[in-house]
């Protein structure tokens, strides 16, 4: 059953200004979230727990396959977005297809913006999540979890 709910893009425009006209503090991480670990579930916990809402954007099934090969995503868009509007931590789920999420970050505009330090480098949208003032915050990595380290796994299995 999910908790929270899916938006279009302009659907989670127009919600956002909702949240914000309600004093509600907006969070916003992304990522492809294909085959849905314990790292991804606890650092959207910890960004949950920075903000009022939450938003995942996903990347869509194309941009995954141009991103990690033809082989991925391991699973569909629509089931990712259904695993994830499951968990408790997440409030909102939306897709993009660009390469970054960095147009629907402008237009979102969230209050704190949420990348998993391996992005620390390059997180799409800082610029202008920053100009709007809010904030841009990386959390550590869960040592041992990652998508990739788990197909790996996998394929080495007798």
């Amino acid at each position: 059953m999910a908790v929270g709910r899916f938006y279009s893009r302009p659907e989670l425009v127009a919600q956002r200004a909702r949240w914000k006209d309600q004093g509600q503090r907006v969070v916003f991480t992304n990522g492809c979230y294909d085959l849905l670990h314990p790292g991804h579930i606890r650092l959207l916990e910890q960004a949950r727990s920075l903000g009022d809402v939450l938003i995942l954007a996903l990347n869509t099934d194309n941009s995954v396959r141009r991103m990690k090969g033809p082989s991925r995503p391991l699973i569909p868009e629509g089931e990712r977005a259904e695993m994830a509007l499951a968990l408790e931590a997440v409030d909102a789920v939306t897709l993009f297809d660009e390469e970054t999420p960095r147009e629907l970050i402008a237009e979102v505009l969230p209050d704190v913006l949420i990348k998993g330090a391996d992005w620390a480098h390059f997180i799409a949208g800082r610029e202008e999540v920053e100009a709007a003032g809010g904030e841009v915050l990386t959390v550590a990595l869960e040592p041992g979890y990652s998508t990739t380290n788990l197909v790996e796994r996998i394929l080495e299995r007798p």
